[in-house]
């Protein structure tokens, strides 16, 4: 038995039909949405998506947020007159660092290796320290691999040269890294 609706003489057999239209059209939409859903988990680029694609740059990354972790226990912390242990407690705090960046990789066949490199820093203290006109900042020197310069009176950390050795098994990548304070 139909029934007559009195608004507009609409079955309900009507409003079932057209209910039943809008959700195939609901399902038909959602095909395409469920395909690209399905595909966003694959990438045609392996490399790209690989987390350990580029070795030799996630090493430099963790270099700088050692030393940055490293400045810290430094910062107006030594008057100028003790800057050699200012640079004592500096390496102490990045060399626990650095050891650990250089076992991070090992089970997948990357061993990192990290030194400081004096002669670079050397370099850098003599030709990029921070000075100028409106800068009443001393002379910057180099402690091994690090670069402090006299600000205040106090021991102000400002560059760390080192080396990164990066060896996988598609080859070794050797840089010679010199940052600046702020480090990350």
């Amino acid at each position: 038995m139909v029934r007559v609706s009195r608004a507009g003489g609409r079955t309900t057999a009507d409003r079932g039909q057209l209910v039943l239209l809008a959700a195939a059209l609901v399902a038909v939409a959602l095909v395409p949405m469920a395909f690209a859903y399905l595909q966003l988990g694959s990438h045609p680029d392996v490399a790209a998506s690989d987390p350990g694609g580029r070795p030799a740059e996630e090493a430099v990354r963790a270099v700088e947020r050692a030393a940055a972790n490293a400045s810290g226990s430094v910062a107006s912390a030594y008057d100028w007159e003790d800057r050699a242990a200012a640079a004592a407690t500096f390496e102490r705090a990045f060399d626990a660092d650095a050891a650990r960046i250089e076992r991070a990789r090992l089970r997948e066949s990357v061993a990192v290796g990290i030194e400081a490199n004096a002669t670079a820093a050397a370099a850098w203290a003599d030709a990029g320290c921070p000075a100028g006109e409106n800068r009443r900042f001393g002379s910057c020197e180099a402690v091994d691999g690090l670069v402090v310069q006299e600000r205040a009176g106090t021991t102000a950390v400002v560059a760390l040269a080192v080396d990164v050795t990066v060896t996988e098994p598609r080859g070794t990548t050797r840089l010679t890294v010199v940052r600046t304070a702020p480090f990350a």
